[in-house]
């Protein structure tokens, strides 16, 4: 059993890309199996900044295996600009970058009709990126959807495409009163890609079960959080994928048995970006702290994240759906000087005391969080390298984490780079 799998705990953003990429180094294959080009993982190395969308979080490490899976969906265009990225940057990634054949392929009518139903839902908009994610799941669902097989064979990508682009057309014609899509223009745009993404296409699953059986160490990485989730997230205000870890399996291709462990990312406090409920936003100094030092700002949108203070309410829920082992806190540097730290351990719904997330969305709205308060800290925690040189009230903070979720934490991130973090616990042991 040498999977494990790297899910975020919240609303995304919990810094999953920097955990994946110090992972990684103990690692033999790291798999991204889900999510499209809407979430962006922010690796740092040597103080460079790199930005990874579809690529996986481990493209940084010489010499490691990466695969996209077939959970995700695919932005050919936003794909290439990585690869090119990373290999200006001095990334090699042929021969160690396979991409499945069975993932789907956004097309640009999924970035329109993306942008056309946002429109339509007027106030009750979910707040999507408007990149053609949603529409390319709902294709893949409807079974119209254009697989990374099908775009690298050009005589069955342009089969595929005359007979999906009529019907997608009178969509985007009738419905949202757009002009209707080349078929020429979009063939040989795409025709392009497949020659540059050729090389990569590969059976994934094939290559994930003979790391499997050389009991080879795999880190499986998805995008979002768990509250984004498509079954178990606050919906509608969710993706339109499984971010589950569970989603994994079905994501890369292996069995809950191929599973050793879930580490589950926790920001040291809460932020969503887009609509929908959030019951410990902040809207006072303390937001504008977490906002500021941290630097709050999506890294695909650009978006400002909204900012609260540690739901484990709604942690509780994450660690149930996920079964998780470990715990990666991250952004704990974020916190200092920031005063007295409150975290919410209970809701109070029309006076009514829980300590169960809820499922109606109208309920949620409703919450007042109970707070417990914690004394803060206005030590540096940035440049601590284990765990005696916290100080004492960020070691209790952690601890108290610990205890309410009732999942050790193995890691504790104090800043954005790869030096930067401090194990506690093996999470591979």
């Amino acid at each position: 059993m040498p999977t494990y799998i790297v899910v975020g705990m919240q609303w995304g953003d919990e810094g999953k890309g920097k955990v994946v990429d110090y992972l990684t180094r103990k690692a033999d294959l790291v798999v991204r199996h889900q999510g499209g080009n809407n979430a962006g993982h922010t690796v740092v190395v040597d103080g460079k900044q790199t930005i990874l969308h579809l690529l996986p979080s481990g493209i940084l490490h010489e010499n490691k295996v990466c695969v996209i899976g077939n959970g995700t969906v695919i932005d050919p265009a936003v794909l290439i600009e990585e690869l090119d990225t990373v290999e200006a940057g001095g990334a090699k990634v042929e021969g160690r970058l396979f991409i499945s054949s069975s993932a789907h392929i956004i097309m640009p009518y999924h970035k329109l009709l993306d942008k056309g139903q946002e429109k339509f839902r007027g106030k009750n908009r979910i707040g999507t990126t408007g990149r053609g994610i949603g529409p390319a799941y709902a294709d893949k669902a409807d079974r119209f959807g254009i697989r990374m097989c099908d775009l690298v064979e050009p005589e069955v990508f342009k089969e595929k495409l005359a007979d999906v682009l009529q019907y997608k057309n009178m969509m985007l014609e009738k419905l949202f009163d757009e002009k209707p899509l080349s078929y020429d223009a979009i063939c040989e745009e795409y025709m392009a890609y497949a020659d540059r993404l050729r090389p990569f296409a590969a059976d994934t699953v094939a290559i994930v079960h003979e790391a499997i059986e050389a009991n080879s160490r795999i880190v499986a990485e998805g995008a979002q959080g768990a509250m984004l989730d498509l079954d178990h997230g606050t919906y509608p205000y969710v993706t339109s994928s499984t971010t589950l870890a569970s989603g994994a399996c079905s994501g890369a291709g292996f069995g809950p048995g191929d599973v050793r462990g879930v580490i589950g990312i926790v920001k040291a406090y809460t932020t969503r970006v887009g609509e929908g409920p959030f019951p410990t936003e902040l809207f006072d100094d303390a937001g504008k702290h977490l906002s500021s030092v941290g630097k709050e700002f999506g890294a695909t949108t650009g978006r400002p994240r909204r900012c609260g203070w540690l739901d484990c309410v709604q942690l509780r829920r994450s660690v149930q759906v996920n079964g998780v082992t470990h715990i990666v806190l991250t952004k704990t540097d974020v916190l200092g000087s920031i005063g007295p730290i409150s975290l919410c351990t209970g809701y109070d719904i029309d006076g009514k005391v829980t300590r169960d997330f809820p499922i109606r969305i109208a309920d949620l709205e409703k919450v007042k969080p109970i707070y417990e308060q914690m004394p803060g800290w206005d030590e540096d925690l940035s440049a601590c390298t284990s765990w005696d040189e916290f100080p004492e009230n960020a070691r209790n903070y952690f601890s108290h984490i610990e205890k309410v979720l009732g999942v050790p934490v193995a890691i504790i991130s104090v800043g954005p780079g790869r030096k930067q973090t401090v194990d506690r616990v093996d999470t591979f042991a």
